[in-house]
């Protein structure tokens, strides 16, 4: 029995490799999120929200590294 070439070899392993991708299900991705909540009113007041609370947290932060001073 002759030895594939090369040319046949990476054919071959082609084929299977496409029918893994086929049977291997999809990640999802976090860039299919982007864009997702824009101009969505509910969504901006979480931002705004989100924050304050930010904001908040940093001035205490900012407090008790003062009080160490």
């Amino acid at each position: 029995m002759p030895k594939p070439t090369l040319e046949q070899r990476v054919a071959a392993l082609e084929q299977q490799v496409a029918r893994l991708k086929q049977t291997v299900p999809r990640q999802k991705d976090w860039r299919r999120t982007l864009g997702m909540f824009s101009n969505d009113p509910v969504m901006k007041e979480i931002d705004e929200e989100t924050l304050k609370i930010r904001e908040a947290d940093r001035r205490r932060a900012r407090k008790k590294r003062k009080a160490r001073a």
